[in-house]
């Protein structure tokens, strides 16, 4: 680690000051924050979920150099990209360009794979098209020719896909008792417009009273399957209460139906895939390439048999290879790139798996490998806890990628709960001493070491003064789940035993199988009738718009407004409860229809948003801002936080109780309206697990949990595993895949993947109690666990 020593001089006056020097950071709840952060350096920002670190790393210094870029583009090419506000901020000296590393995704693609997020894909195409073995006579191909995404390369059966979808009769109408008027063809559109088609089958001469299995087969095909189109002259049946004239009606299959819904429609409820089948595509065989590209191959394998291998054995089959100087000089350099992803722990990974099956951890991970290549010099990287989903024994290449971005002459900013990545760092910015209203202030910006010295620091607790974990007596389960034999990615026929009214840790390297073997066994839960119900408590947004807030979600609102529907005023008025709502009209400011904000429109400028005029952010009209509660409007009672709220409705049972439950799970700091959008992960997630606690438990339930201290602080941590021990104490059953050995080592069982990720996995190399499986030679979670454990 090096010596950053001291610099004393103001800002302005040293010619190259040394420091990013923020003054004044007030975005979100940071309250006036003056911090000096050393470039060239690797800083950690820590801090209690909540408490303004990510306001302080992304919020802030992220979006201001983001802004000052923005300011040297054209204005009219402004408008076409998309900007994030300008920071709450006095002023920032000493900042270089920034490059954001977040764990969010985009919209999902089947298009989009590891080989295309990391450009890998362009090397091995590259590769082929120039030092391929091309069959004799043939012409060299371009490599657009070796791309399932282009015209020049894609299967022309399936588009570059795969695969293709198909239906059948007896997905097309599973019940053939019925007739087509009663709703024989299940796959077709309700209301009017499957009432239309039923018409113009009538008016082409089809029976649609009788039942769909007496039908003479030919017209059955033809229903379901024609690619015809014909258009004719529909009579509808008279109704009483309207007239309806004659219309021209055009006739589609219901085959043609489905795939045209499925192709176009984003919405899983309207693309109808109950009614298809999914194979692989008949001339491709899957690999989403034509003939000519297949045809070529390069160590005695085609383009898309190397790009199914995991990533270490890729790297061997390239190395291995000898062949031709051009060959030579493209395999080294593919072998160079490759090198980089497998270093951050994801060598089981394929060029060809597809981006949507990722994990955040796993995509940020993908991102920040082809950002080591890049080799940029002189900016700030901004990453957001680049430890998740990494298991301990990767967190040691983690640190040398790290240490290899800021030795190439860049500063490195890490917003990060590992304790092994926090005491890695040059400098640490500890953001606290709780979250919200309680947090937004610097505790400490300097060497860690210092922190030692910050007794109002939650971070210090961990870093400086932990004790081994007390091995506890397991809980005595109250039966066994079995599951398997599973074989699925790289589990092989796997058969694993879960106990009943006890926690278990399913824990292994990335890519081991834990996923995996967790979804099976919601499957096996599910249909062996041992539990009543099976509850995943994922880390998915609680709603993807603004409108959904903590409140709606945890159904505390309905509470509220039926509270404020009783005031004598609005009973005086004659408001009801949906009055009370900024979803529907009535009660909500129209101007910005119960958003609080408005589009504003600048010409060659992109759009802004802006409180709204007439209701100034608060959502609702002043009508209904005139009723008040205890003294609060309803758009005040939005705005508290869940703390505030739980002593505002100590005496109202029913909002009592979640926010009780929201408090157990540490989100006191929280407001009740806060938007969906704002959450994080780990907020969501503890938000769906608050709104189970409060449920009256009596049945056995399943809880399984996928990673669930993913951004949480350890203090968080220990919050959320009391919960999770009063569920197992309570008698339900509660499954984690988890890295941290905290959570493991506190678990009443343990099984352990393994030994390695991808085909290298999908065993279980250790089983038992936390300290059973500590001592299992072959595993690599061991040596990590018996460290917590201290044995």
């Amino acid at each position: 680690m090096r010596d950053l020593g001291t610099d004393t001089s103001p800002p302005g006056t040293a010619p190259h000051d040394p420091f990013i020097r923020v003054r004044g950071a007030r975005e979100h709840n940071l309250r006036g924050v003056d911090v000096d952060i050393p470039r060239d350096a690797l800083t950690v920002f820590t801090g209690v979920s909540g408490s303004g670190k990510s306001s302080l790393a992304f919020g802030t210094v992220y979006a201001e150099a983001q802004r000052r870029y923005f300011e040297s583009v054209a204005p009219y090419a402004r408008r076409l990209i998309h900007q994030v506000g300008a920071p709450k901020v006095g002023e920032i000296t000493g900042l270089p360009p920034a490059v954001s590393l977040e764990q969010r995704r985009a919209a999902p693609s089947a298009r989009s794979s590891v080989g295309t997020v990391t450009t890998l894909s362009n090397s091995l195409r590259m590769l082929f098209s120039r030092a391929g073995s091309y069959p004799p006579g043939a012409e060299r191909l371009d490599s657009d020719a070796f791309s399932p995404n282009t015209a020049a390369g894609a299967c022309p059966s399936c588009h570059g896909l795969g695969r293709v979808h198909e239906t059948s009769e007896e997905l097309l109408v599973p019940d053939p008792g019925l007739s087509i008027r009663e709703g024989a063809i299940a796959a077709w559109p309700g209301a009017w417009q499957g009432k239309n088609l039923r018409d113009v089958l009538d008016a082409l001469g089809y029976d649609v009273d009788r039942p769909w299995r007496e039908l003479d087969p030919a017209d059955r095909e033809w229903i379901l399957f024609t690619d015809e189109q014909p258009v004719v002259t529909v009579h509808p049946v008279r109704a009483a209460d309207r007239i309806q004239r004659p219309y021209q009606g055009t006739y589609t299959s219901a085959r043609r139906h489905v795939l045209h819904t499925f192709s176009d429609s984003r919405s899983a409820t309207l693309r109808a895939e109950r009614f298809l089948t999914s194979a692989p595509c008949p001339v491709c065989g899957g690999s989403r390439l034509r003939p000519e590209a297949l045809a070529v191959t390069f160590a005695g394998r085609t383009i898309a048999e190397l790009a199914a291998l995991p990533l270490t054995a890729l790297a061997r089959t390239l190395a291995a290879h000898e062949g031709s100087e051009t060959a030579r000089v493209l395999t080294e350099d593919l072998v160079a790139r490759i090198a980089t992803v497998t270093e951050l722990g994801l060598g089981y990974l394929s060029l060809d798996r597809a981006t949507p099956t990722l994990s955040n951890g796993e995509l940020q991970r993908l991102r920040l490998a082809t950002q080591l290549r890049a080799g940029l010099f002189g900016v700030v990287y901004v990453l957001d806890e680049p430890s998740a989903g990494l298991h301990p024994a990767d967190t040691e290449a983690l640190l040398v990628v790290l240490d290899r971005l800021k030795a190439a002459g860049n500063t490195v900013f890490v917003v990060e709960h590992h304790l092994d990545v926090v005491r890695h760092a040059d400098w640490l910015v500890d953001v606290g001493p709780r979250a919200g209203e309680h947090g937004g202030r610097v505790l400490h910006s300097g060497p860690v070491a210092g922190l030692a010295e910050v007794a109002g620091s939650a971070t210090r607790r961990f870093l400086f003064d932990r004790e081994p974990v007390p091995e506890r007596t397991a809980r005595t389960p109250s039966g066994e789940l079995k599951v398997g034999p599973v074989t699925r990615h790289n589990l092989r026929g796997l058969e694993a035993v879960f106990p009943l009214g006890a926690l278990t840790a399913v824990t292994g390297v990335s890519g081991s199988g834990k996923s995996t073997l967790v979804g099976a066994l919601t499957g096996a839960a599910e249909a062996s009738g041992e539990v009543s119900r099976v509850v995943t408590v994922d880390q998915r947004p609680i709603g993807r718009t603004p409108r959904s807030n903590l409140a709606t979600y945890t159904g505390l609102f309905d509470v509220v407004r039926k509270l404020f529907t009783a005031t004598e005023e609005a009973r005086e008025r004659g408001y009801k409860a949906g009055r009370f709502s900024f979803n529907v009209p009535g009660g909500r400011c129209e101007t910005c229809q119960g958003e609080g904000f408005v589009s504003v429109e600048l010409l060659f400028l992109p759009s802004t948003y802006a409180p709204c005029p007439d209701c100034h952010g608060a959502r609702y009209n002043p009508e209904t801002l005139r009723v008040r509660l205890r003294g609060l409007t309803i758009a005040e009672v939005l705005d508290l936080t869940v703390e505030a709220a739980a002593d505002f409705f100590a005496d109202t049972p029913a909002a009592a109780r979640p926010l009780r439950t929201l408090l157990d799970v540490g989100l006191g700091y929280l407001r009740l309206g806060q938007p969906a959008t704002e959450l994080s992960g780990g907020e969501a997630q503890r938000i769906k697990l608050a709104a189970e606690l409060q449920r009256p438990r009596r049945a056995h339930t399943l809880y399984v949990l996928d990673e669930p201290t993913t951004g949480l602080h350890p203090a968080d941590v220990e919050v959320l595993m009391r919960q999770l021990h009063g569920l197992a104490d309570a008698g339900h059953t509660v499954v984690v895949v988890e890295h941290d050995m905290d959570v493991v080592a506190s678990a009443d069982r343990v099984l352990d993947l393994g030994p390695g990720g991808g085909a290298e996995g999908g065993r279980i190399v250790a089983e038992g109690t936390p300290a059973e499986v500590a001592r299992t030679p072959g595993s690599r979670t061991a040596r990590f666990l018996a460290a917590r454990l201290g044995v």
